[in-house]
């Protein structure tokens, strides 16, 4: 069985969600890492989500990992594309052999011709918002009781039901 990976361009995704609360950048990244960290553990992939430093004062690249999501701030002067693009050669081998399912989800069309040519799938940043939310569960749903379960008899037709009511008693 192939191994998936999704690498995610953090601030790609962030301008293309809608979602995305106004105000701080920091919230509108906490609130994209939750929701991948939520789909990284229902989807079964790992998930690496990329936000670049270009021209932050960030001295060294920084990796968090929680679960199936690992969560990476480039270093001051690279930016998130090299560095998925680089992951993507590391990955050539594994995909080549057909062990390993790579996707990038970015809207950015150079970044999606370069991960193309690397063996990687390009996931338009719209696609990979519209996958998410269609995995999450509203939370009303979740708080409800299981519903009792229907038995056989209860999909019959009145009629039918009558019918077997009377021979069970035996008339």
């Amino acid at each position: 069985m192939k191994r998936r990976i999704l690498l995610v361009d953090g601030y790609n995704v962030l301008c293309a969600w809608k979602g995305v609360p106004k105000g701080k950048l920091e919230d509108a990244r906490d609130e994209l890492i939750h929701a991948l960290s939520d789909y990284a553990g229902y989807s079964g992939q790992q998930v690496t989500l990329v936000f670049d430093a270009w021209l932050s004062d960030r001295a060294v690249r920084t990796k968090e990992q929680s679960g199936a999501l690992n969560v990476v701030f480039t270093k001051r002067g690279e930016t998130a594309d090299h560095y998925i693009e680089r992951l993507c050669d590391g990955y050539a081998t594994a995909i080549d052999a057909g062990r390993l399912e790579v996707r990038v989800a970015t809207s950015d069309g150079v970044e999606q011709t370069v991960v193309l040519a690397r063996g990687a799938a390009r996931l338009p940043a719209r696609e990979l918002i519209e996958e998410v939310e269609r995995m999450r569960v509203p939370p009303a749903i979740v708080r409800q009781s299981s519903p009792k379960k229907a038995t056989v008899l209860e999909h019959l037709p009145e009629d039918v039901r009558q019918k077997l009511e009377r021979m069970r008693r035996g008339e």
